[in-house]
């Protein structure tokens, strides 16, 4: 079934703020540049109950998101202007209807997006310090919160940010799925055209040995990219290395040559396994 989507730019520009939403559909995706924020600040439809979505990049240039609900955006948005550098972005998502959420409403979404999104870890999710549990609603409110978040996905999706999409891996001529162990690492991969990629839920070795290349780097990595799990450093999103070397150092914390540190569940090393997929 076709939809129809409207988008309209609010200063005239591609590049500035724009309204995005479904016809006959309530909720409403507002996206604002933060280099545009003060500019339309003063508008009604940011002086209201809202999802909404900080978008930018670590430190290390990995998606970062913050993901929060209030009920007047244009207030809320000042503080984290002081507060939260890393966001280049905010997707603001409001219903179009005057009455059709409140506060309930939005700590119920807040709750749904915050939990899909750590689970599909497109993003890093680290300025969110809690997991709030799903309030509980009537069931009158609570399934047309169902539809007003899916349509919240449709169009976060729609406007090019898949933080609600589940990670998938297409289907190549290389693509090998792969593992890797020691000093404390229990690493699983998928080896493709694109390079390696570590896939999150691996555990890290959290040190580094002398024979480590840019130890320093690979301790601002660590530090951004894992998280503490019983003692153990564990991976918190997909990780894409151009290189099995890297992606080897990464989990190892030394000198590591991927090729052959990397293996299937039968321990042939990845140079192998290539060699084979290549005949």
């Amino acid at each position: 079934m076709g939809k129809t989507i409207t988008t309209y730019l609010i200063d005239g520009t591609p590049q500035g703020p724009r309204m995005v939403y479904v016809s006959n559909k309530n909720c409403m995706a507002i996206v604002v540049p933060r280099s545009k924020m003060a500019e339309i600040l003063n508008r009604k439809e940011l002086q209201k109950y809202a999802l909404y979505i900080l978008l930018g990049e670590s430190d290390e240039g990995e998606p970062k998101a913050y993901i929060g609900e209030t009920n007047n955006f244009s207030k809320r948005i000042k503080d984290h202007e002081q507060k939260k550098g890393f966001w280049s972005k905010a997707l603001v998502f409001i219903s179009q209807n005057e009455s059709q959420i409140d506060k309930a409403d939005v700590l119920y979404l807040e709750a749904k997006a915050i939990a899909l999104a750590l689970h599909n870890k497109q993003y890093l999710l680290d300025e969110n310090k809690q997991n709030p549990d799903l309030p509980v609603l009537p069931e009158h409110k609570r399934d047309p919160d169902d539809e007003f978040f899916e349509d919240i996905i449709f169009l976060a999706s729609f406007i090019g940010c898949n933080i609600f999409e589940e990670s998938e891996h297409k289907a190549n001529k290389h693509q090998i799925s792969i593992f890797l162990a020691g000093r404390g690492a229990e690493a699983r991969g998928v080896y493709d055209d694109n390079g390696l990629t570590i896939l999150a839920g691996s555990i890290i070795a959290p040190t580094c040995t002398d024979s480590c290349p840019s130890p320093e780097k690979r301790t601002k990595h660590i530090e951004e990219l894992t998280e503490d799990v019983d003692g153990k450093r564990v991976l918190k999103l997909n990780k894409r290395f151009d290189s099995p070397s890297a992606a080897s150092v990464f989990c190892l914390g030394r000198s590591s040559s991927g090729w052959q540190d990397w293996h299937n569940a039968n321990g042939t090393p990845l140079k192998s396994l290539l060699n084979t997929t290549d005949k």
